[in-house]
């Protein structure tokens, strides 16, 4: 029964959407994390969730905006060749295993400076997530949003969880991967038939 409520598109663009929320949505709780490990137990929990609320705002607002600029032509082309970027990205992170997490500084002295550490690289962080979800979801609005939803939901409950199992099991990070690369090409391909063709 609901199967029935989905075209085959919309069951591959619901894959799509949300092997890329598995991929891309434990980076941001990993940092919100690691902040916060950086201070006094007390402000700890206020700095997650200040850290994790500030997170879901600036993911919505990218979301919205996202998908607005991916309707316009030009912008795909743009969108799908930083998705490659993000691709290549992953895959030396994921994939071969380096980490960044060491580059990240953190002035524990003032609760303030380490709420905008975390909006900072969320904002980086949530760019990839926001733009293979839109990408994948194109005008399925409702798809969008629950690409939104659960990329939300997983930042916020199983970030922990969905990164030990893509250290555990490489197969999730390329399903990942192979589905922001499809949605790359399709983005490019796009607006090259319009553009050139």
């Amino acid at each position: 029964m609901f199967i029935d409520l989905f075209s085959p598109e919309q069951l591959t663009i619901l894959t799509q959407i949300i092997l890329i929320d598995l991929v891309l949505a434990g980076d941001n709780a990993i940092i919100i994390g690691m902040v916060a490990s950086k201070f006094p137990t007390e402000q700890r929990k206020k700095i997650i969730f200040w850290g994790i609320g500030g997170a879901v705002i600036l993911r919505i607002v990218l979301t919205l905006l996202t998908a607005y600029l991916l309707q316009i032509t030009g912008l795909r082309l743009i969108g799908g060749l930083l998705l490659l970027y993000i691709v290549y990205k992953l895959y030396v992170d994921v994939i071969k295993g380096a980490t960044h997490e060491d580059n990240i500084k953190v002035d524990n002295s003032n609760f303030l400076k380490a709420i905008w550490t975390i909006l900072l690289a969320d904002f980086t962080m949530s760019l990839d997530n926001v733009l293979g979800v839109a990408g994948a979801a194109g005008d399925h609005y409702g798809l969008l949003i629950f690409g939104l939803v659960l990329s939300i939901i997983l930042m916020a409950t199983a970030a922990t969880l969905i990164s030990n199992w893509i250290k555990k099991y490489k197969w999730i990070a390329w399903a990942g991967l192979l589905a922001i690369l499809f949605v790359a090409i399709e983005l490019i391909y796009t607006d090259i038939k319009i553009l050139f063709l």
